[in-house]
This record gives structure tokens, C-alpha cells and sequence, in this order.
């Protein structure tokens, strides 16, 4: 299932099998030149980023309402700029830092797809074409995507490259991207590519297939309503994208199992799309490998309430729209 249609779309069948398993992988999404101008503009950024004024920022990803969120300004101040989140451990018990910044970094984020060319290009209809006429590749346009599932108006909201550092790459527990990015109703869906390739050994991603028809986003991550800072509360709003063709009362005995997850091994150049629903994970990489991969979500900007509670809030010039 590598084929996308002539317009860069997904197909039936794609479309078929996402909306039956809340994932698809589409090999091969970017060339092996794109994969290489990306992973080069990671390393620049990595390498030169200035450490002496960072306030050295720790990124910390859970669901659960015993997990202290990143909630400083650096993190919440984030969504119209590129900043630097370190791996919890790539710091002693004192709190100093024992590996050089490059392989320290969890995560770089939120805003490549607006401030970083080589990024921006991936939601860049024009450039996608170009680039797959020059090199021989597939037309695989975010843009085109998106429409085939059913958005309307969708507008990218974030952007990260995730490096699962050798050794001290951390886990990520069981949880859905609509948790952390809320629409009334939820709509997120996120396009995550692998810059390098992402296996077993160094964590790759973990799937429940099915969950998001039956996995209701009952929780939120969002701005501590006093001072600052942010937290998990319940959902008050509503829990699925629609009720016709999602129901809780659909969740496998026992819900959602360890043994029910399906590893999501995938090589560079390949892109991953995930329902804002769908119950996903991955683990700790304690290997010699790295795992660089960069992520971005898109929301539905029509009749969607994405409200000021959000962690994170839109620049002036508003969420980017992929349909221009």
C-alpha cells in the first residue's frame, strides 16, 4: 500500500485502512535528498543553538495527572519560535548537564514548519511538486492528505523534530495527540516522518490499532487557570469526532492491553499518519542508535472552537492553513 494518488493523496485503500486502524504508514513519503537536507538542518540547529542563556528547559510527555508538565515561559512562549527541550536524562542528581547539548536535546519545537525552509517545504504544495518531478519520487502532499480524510479548512498548529537520543531517549507512555492539541470536537491528526530509521532497538512507535473509535479523549492538558505553568484536567467537552462512528462502548474487554499494541517499525524517508484519537507509544532507546524524526499536526479550522485553555496558542498571523 506505497501509492498515493496522482494529486498526492491517499487512495481508497489508504483512506480504507486509516480509517480502520487510526494509522497508516505511507513508505517512502520523502526522497532520500529531502531526508538528508532535513536531518542536515536538525544537526545545524543542534550543534550551534546558544546554551549559556537557555534556562535548560526539560521536556516530560504523559497523561496522567501525577506527571509534572513542562510549564515555564520558554516552553509556553514556544509556538511561534524554534526552541530546545532537553532529555530529563541528560542530567546528573545535581542537576548539571553530562552530555554535550547536540545529543541532550529531546526535542526542537514549535514552529520549524514557519521559521525553518527546509520544514516549511514539507507543507509546501509547490516545492512537494517540484521536488518529486526532479527526483523521480511520489507526489505525497499534506495538503492533499488532509482533504482526502475529510478537512475542510486544516491549519498546522505544531511542529517538532523528536531525536530519541542514543541511550537516554525516553519513553513515551500510551496516549492521544487530541490530549495535548483540543478542538471542540477533537480533530487532530498528526504526519510524522522518520528521518532516520526507527526501529525496536531504538524506540520506535507502538500502536493500538482500532482505538480511536473507542478511546474518548477524557483528558486535557492545558494552562494552569492561576499563575503559570500547565496541567491535566478533565475534558468537559466532547471526547470523539463525531457519535455516529465512534463509541466507548465498542473498547475490547479488558481495554486498551500492552499486547494488543503493534510496533510501527519504518525506514527513513517514511511517513506515519496518526488519529488525534488513536492510542499510541514508544520506548525508551537505550541503544547506540538514534532516532531523529520530525512531526507536525493539523487541525480542523472550521466550525472548531480551539479555546485559550490550549497550552499552546496561536501567533498573531493565526494557525497555517494548507489550503491556499
Amino acid at each position: 500500500m506505497t501509492t498515493t494518488t496522482a494529486q498526492g493523496g491517499l487512495s481508497e485503500e489508504q483512506l480504507a485502512k486509516f480509517n480502520k486502524d487510526g494509522y497508516l504508514i505511507i513508505p517512502a513519503a520523502l526522497t532520500q535528498s529531502t531526508v538528508s537536507a532535513l536531518l542536515t538542518e536538525t544537526h545545524n540547529m543542534l550543534n550551534n543553538f546558544p546554551i549559556e542563556d537557555h534556562p535548560l528547559t526539560r521536556f516530560t510527555t504523559g497523561d496522567s495527572t501525577d506527571v509534572e508538565h513542562v510549564g515555564d515561559d520558554y516552553f509556553l512562549e514556544s509556538g511561534d519560535k524554534i526552541r530546545f527541550f532537553f532529555e530529563e536524562d541528560a542530567f546528573d542528581a545535581a542537576g548539571k548537564l553530562i552530555k554535550p547539548k547536540e545529543k541532550a536535546i529531546n526535542k526542537i519545537g514549535h514552529y520549524l514548519h514557519g521559521l525553518s525552509p527546509p520544514f516549511a517545504a514539507l507543507i509546501d504544495d509547490e516545492a512537494i511538486r517540484k521536488s518529486a518531478q526532479a527526483h523521480g519520487g511520489p507526489v505525497v502532499s499534506p495538503a492533499e492528505i488532509a482533504r482526502s480524510i475529510g478537512f475542510q479548512d486544516p491549519r498546522c498548529l505544531q511542529s517538532m523534530v523528536i531525536c530519541k537520543q542514543p541511550e537516554i531517549g525516553g519513553a513515551v507512555p500510551p496516549h492521544q495527540d487530541s490530549t495535548f492539541l483540543y478542538t471542540d470536537r477533537p480533530s487532530a491528526v498528526g504526519f510524522w516522518y522518520a528521518l532516520e530509521d526507527a526501529t525496536l532497538e531504538n524506540g520506535c512507535l507502538s500502536f493500538l490499532p482500532g482505538s480511536h473509535r473507542w478511546a474518548p479523549v477524557e483528558r486535557r492538558l492545558v494552562r494552569k487557570a492561576a499563575g503559570k505553568g500547565t496541567e491535566m484536567v478533565d475534558n468537559d467537552g466532547p471526547r470523539f469526532p463525531n457519535e455516529t462512528e465512534y463509541d466507548a462502548a465498542a473498547a475490547p474487554e479488558g481495554g486498551a492491553k500492552d499486547e494488543l499494541y503493534v510496533a510501527g517499525e519504518v525506514k527513513a524517508g517514511d511517513l506515519v499518519l496518526i488519529h488525534g484519537n488513536l492510542l499510541h507509544k514508544s520506548e525508551r532507546n537505550t541503544s547506540q542508535k538514534g532516532r531523529i524524526i520530525y512531526t507536525f499536526h493539523v487541525i480542523e479550522g472550521q466550525d472548531r472552537e480551539y479555546d485559550a485553555r490550549n497550552w499552546l496558542q496561536p501567533p498573531e498571523v493565526g494557525f497555517t492553513k494548507l489550503f491556499l
